[in-house]
Order: structure tokens, then sequence, then C-alpha cells
């Protein structure tokens, strides 16, 4: 086994996930089977129970593993299947530790944080990294490690750390800055044991670095990465390839300076620049030649084949092409009042707006794999996103009174959208908001996609205002509600909040085989999602809600556990109890999402029925184009464009 380990120094925030992703998907792409570990330093057991402000989402994978969404990047960018022990935090190691203590294992020794938490440490990682998460039944050749946190300036370093601060202001960095993670200590001292332990030519430290630039010279500066080469060098980790982070690409001098002061060869470092896209990392370190600089490390050269991401680099280029900038020359094609439409070399620039209504709008991070799912989706129907962020609690009577601007705010972009998801969410805070949205929704024929508790809030909401339930509620927000139509599962508990849900992927099984998440899933019988609840719909109340139109397409295996709504009078209203985001893949986009995107840009029947349409293809014909309402004729044969109160879905507009 070879491992790469990834870290990262000067600041937070660099962006280590996704350069570790990116270098998996280059030795991927090199005919080599990659895994990943994510080395966590917190306390905390998992990230079950945190807050997605304090650390962004959680993730949850196939075993029921509530993960920190850095491992979300890895299934993403390398399509594997991780497993919870793929992610290593302090808590579990000391609970490991204290375990065997506790059982006797030490035979009576003393145990220290060296040898034996170091030792459990390297110990886990060697068990972890020989598991299958690719479909094969044998190892993977490399494992990428990512160590978390940040590894920064020693406690000599006082003056260098201010100075660095106000050199990072002058550069106008938004990053937060660090003066080293002291619970990374055992870590950074079992890594360091570890390269000796497995050897060399079987393990490459890839040092994630700033470069930043003075504005007032536009001089790129090497003396961050200098003394945080020198800090890593003193914890006993020595750095064999530097990626360093900057807004352009390295001088020549810059890289001669680094060379030659952090002891790493010229060829060694390689710039991970600002690009269009995160898809063009893994094309930047394929240009600078960076599997060669690793193969070298690990002693690979004879078995690695010249990297192949053609089918990569065309998904990163039409990503690109979705963005080209208003001010590139373009021909007018068709004008009327407030709508214009462009030709722009041989292609219909179009664009898909998307209303998220959530409790987290702050914190994008906090719905990252919904965001990622909406991309899959959009690149896949060649359509440029836009996300308007609306805040749940912004829309509810409340906020009207107490903020009428934001209150007027929320309902504009809500208003102005082609598509509403509700993700999913816990606690009562922005809830009637969210059950606002769906109502919109319901009412306007928008297409409306529920994740979790937006599929929760979605079914209050038609229990509501089409059976006049009008104090129909969850007891997750209303425990003495006369209507309960969302119920807390008799075997969760409410004493203990960590890994207690119903987690990881469960089968949901189609019963409305003409529904149109059963197409968007190909008609097949049953699908596996993954899962991240404590409360359900009602058992008792199903039958009531179905006579009343609403259709459960999809339960679980007992027949008693709702898995899937739909309003089959709608063009597309779908809600699902689990979280579909978390198996999106670039190239492989999550059905519902796709369904989504694809209602609301008016190509769902091609989606839906592909053998009879021509996907995402521009018609030699005239076409119809929908403004407020009307279908007209196109002069000039553009594809369907649907125009929605003062936004219209062709990126250029004025």
């Amino acid at each position: 086994m070879k491992y790469v380990l990834v870290t990262g120094g000067v600041v937070s925030g660099l962006g280590k996930g996704v350069t570790a992703s990116s270098i998996g998907v280059l030795l991927k792409a090199c005919g080599l089977r990659v895994t990943s570990i994510k080395i966590d330093p917190y306390l905390n057991t998992d990230a079950g129970t945190m807050s997605p402000f304090e650390h962004g989402e959680v993730f949850v994978l196939d075993d029921g593993g509530e993960v920190d969404l850095d491992l979300g990047n890895y299934e993403r960018f390398l399509d594997i299947k991780l497993t919870r022990d793929n992610n290593i935090t302090t808590g579990k190691i000391y609970q490991h530790v204290i375990a065997k203590e506790r059982k006797g294992d030490y035979l009576g020794k003393t145990v220290q944080v060296v040898p034996h938490v170091t030792d459990a440490i390297q110990d886990w990682i060697e068990r972890v990294a020989v598991i299958p998460v690719d479909g094969e039944e044998d190892p993977a050749d490399v494992c990428v490690i990512e160590l978390g946190g940040t590894i920064g300036i020693q406690k000599k370093t006082g003056f260098f750390f201010f100075g660095l601060l106000f050199l990072l202001l002058l550069c106008k960095q938004r990053l937060f800055v660090f003066a080293g993670d002291i619970e990374s200590a055992p870590f950074i001292e079992a890594l360091g044991q570890f390269s000796y332990r497995v050897g060399p030519g079987n393990f490459c430290l890839v040092h994630v670095s700033l470069v930043p630039v003075l504005n007032v010279v536009g001089e790129q500066k090497t003396k961050p990465t200098q003394h945080s080469v020198k800090g890593l060098r003193g914890l006993g980790l020595t750095p064999d390839i530097l990626a360093c982070r900057s807004t352009k690409p390295l001088e020549d001098n810059v890289k001669e300076k680094l060379a030659q002061f952090c002891h790493v060869p010229l060829e060694y470092i390689f710039t991970l620049y600002d690009v269009p896209n995160i898809w063009r990392i893994p094309l930047l370190l394929k240009d600078q030649k960076a599997h060669l600089a690793i193969s070298k490390v690990l002693n690979l050269a004879s078995i690695l084949n010249e990297p192949s991401l053609g089918e990569w680099t065309s998904r990163a280029e039409l990503c690109d092409n979705l963005h080209v900038p208003v001010g590139l020359s373009s021909q007018l094609l068709f004008r009327n009042r407030n709508l214009y439409i462009y030709f722009l070399t041989h292609q219909i620039i179009l664009q898909v707006r998307i209303a998220v209504v959530g409790k987290y709008t702050g914190l994008s991070d906090a719905y990252l794999s919904v965001l990622k799912a909406l991309l899959h989706a959009s690149v896949a129907c060649r359509k440029k996103l836009v996300v308007d962020w609306v805040p749940a609690c912004d829309l509810e009577k409340e906020t009207e009174k107490e903020n009428p601007d934001a209150y007027k705010a929320a309902w504009k972009l809500l208003k102005g959208v082609d598509g509403i998801l509700v993700p999913g969410g816990f606690g009562d805070r922005g809830v009637e908001g969210k059950i606002l949205a769906a109502k919109y929704a319901r009412e306007n024929k928008i297409p409306f996609l529920g994740i979790c508790l937006g599929m929760q809030i979605a079914v209050i909401e038609f229990a509501r205002s089409v059976l006049s339930l009008q104090d129909a509620n969850s007891t997750e927000f209303n425990p003495e509600t006369k209507h309960p139509c969302i119920i807390f599962m008799p075997e969760g508990s409410k004493t203990h909040m960590g890994g207690t849900m119903r987690l990881g992927s469960r089968k949901s099984i189609f019963n409305v085989k003409d529904s149109k998440s059963a197409k968007l899933y190909e008609n097949k019988s049953f699908v596996d999602e993954r899962h991240r609840h404590r409360y359900e719909v009602n058992p008792d109340m199903v039958e009531r809600l179905e006579k009343a139109g609403l259709s459960f397409a999809a339960k679980d295996e007992t027949g008693k556990r709702m898995e899937i709504i739909e309003l089959p009078n709608h063009p597309f209203f779908i809600g699902a109890q689990f979280h579909p985001e978390f198996k999106s893949r670039p190239g492989k986009a999550s059905p519902l999402f796709l369904g989504l995107i694809a209602a609301s840009c008016g190509e769902l029947d091609t989606v839906l029925n592909p053998a009879s349409a021509h996907q995402h293809s521009i018609s030699n014909g005239p076409t119809n184009i929908f403004i407020n309402g009307t279908s007209k004729k196109s002069p000039n044969g553009l594809a369907d464009v649907r125009y929605n109160n003062g936004y219209c879905n062709g990126l250029y507009t004025r």
C-alpha cells in the first residue's frame, strides 16, 4: 500500500479536501485504485451532533456514518463508497484506546499518548486503507490521507504570526488564521512515525500552503510558506511536494525561491491558482506533471499510465461554457419586451434559477451536497445554475411585522425562480416559512423538491390546506397537536442525540409504477438511498392523505414508512424522506435533482421519455418560447425558454 498525506499550512480554507480529492482523481486516471481517509482532530466521535454553522454539513455514508463533508468530496470525485472508519477523529481514537485499557489489553502498562495513542492511529490507518471502496475485492493501490486543521506557527514565532496576520490583511485574504491546532499534535507525531513504519517509497507528503499577493505591488510572497514548511519540519514531517495556493500561477523566480528555502525540488512545486470551477484542479495537476512527481516519490513510475481525463476535461469545459461572461461577442436573435436571447459560439446559453429555502442559508457549506447535486443536474441539462438563498424565517408573517424589507426581499426572490428546493434540517426555526414555500409551489405549479424535513413540511402543508386540518403539524414542533402528520420513530432515542437516528442506505420500494419518481429512477422496483431522520410520516394518516390526492410513490420494505410523496396533477412536486444528494456524482446526477432541474427548464418530458426526444439538442425548426405563461413561436428555432416574473432562463438578459 502506498500513502499520500495532504497537510495544510499558514491558514485554513486553502482547499486541502479538494486537493486531496484531485490527487486521487489524477492517480485513478493513471490506472491506480484509490481510497481516502480524513483525519479530524476534534474530540467529537463523529460530525453527527455538530451544528452546520460550526462545521458545515454532515455527510452520511452507506453504513450510516455521519462524517465530515470532505468525505463527500472524496466520494463525488472518485466515485467510491467510503465507510465510517474512513473518518478518524480524536474522539474515536481515545474511545478505542480507553476501551482497550478497560479490557486490560495493555497488560498493566501506563497508557500514554506516545506510544499507545500514536500506535492506535497508525493501526487504524493501516486497517482502513485496505478496505475496498470501489466495488472490487482487493485493496486499493494508494490511500490518500487528509490531515484536518492547520500545521502552523510554532510558539517561538509569535512576532512572525502577527506579521503574517498584517500581511494577510494587506492582501485582503478572507481566511481564518490559526496559530497551529494543539489537538493535531498526536496525529502529527503518529504520521511522522508512520512514514518510518511504511518505509521510503511508500509515503508521500503533499503540503498545501499559501502564496499571497500584495495588492499594492502585485508581488507573490513566499515567506508564509517558508515558515509553514519550517514548522512542519520541526514537527518531524518533511514535505515531498508543495501545492501552493495563489490567485495566479507562480512566477518562475518565486518557485525557485521556494525550492531553495524549503528544500523541495523545483519540479515538485505546483501552483493551485484560482479556477472557474473545482473540476479544473485535477487538470491543473495533470498539466504540471504532478502524477510523475508522486510516482517518483512512491516508486510507481514503472506501472503508472498516462492519465486519461478526457471525460473529466469535457465536463469541466462544459461547466465553464455555461458561465460565459456577458461581455463576449454574441448575435441577437430574438427580442420581446425585456427578453433577449443571444446565439453564442453555436450554442444557446441558458440558466436555471433555483430557490433553496432553508435554515442555514448564511453558510453555503451547510448545504454543500445539495449544491453539488444541483450543479451535477444543471450541467447534465446544459444549464447555468443560479441559486437564490431564501432564509425560511424571512417568509413568515412575524418577519413581515418585525422586518418588512427582509420579508419583501425573501418573497421577491421566491416568486422569481424557476424551481424551489427545501432541504433537510432540524428544529422549529423557519418551519412555517418552509411550509409557506411549499404552499406557494403547490398552488402556482412551480417545480418543487423537498428533502427529508422538506418532504415532511410538504405533507403538513397539504394536510392544512387540502384537508383543512389547520393545526396539522409534526410532533417535533408541536407535541400536543391534534393532527400529528409527522411523528417520532419508535426506535429512536429522545435522550441521546449522536448516532440514534435512522441512518445510512435503506431500500425504497416503488408502489406507484407510473409515478414521475419511478420514471426518473428508470422504472426500477426499488432504490437504495441514504437516510438521516428521527421523524416520519404518521402511518395512521396515510389513507386520508391519499384519498385527498397525495400519492405515496415509494415506501420502505415494511410498507409502513413513507419514502417518496408526489402530487400527480402537478408539473413536478416531489418529496423524499431520504437524502438523494449524498449519492449524486459528476456525470451521474441524482435522478430527483435531475427531475427538478429539467422540470424547472420545461424539459421534464425529455428526461422522463428519452426515447421519444433528443435530450439537450437545439431544434432546426421553430420551437416555442414561454413568456409569462404564453407560448410564442421563435423565428430562429431556439430551444425552449421560460420567462418568469422578470427572470429569464437565458444567460443574456437586459
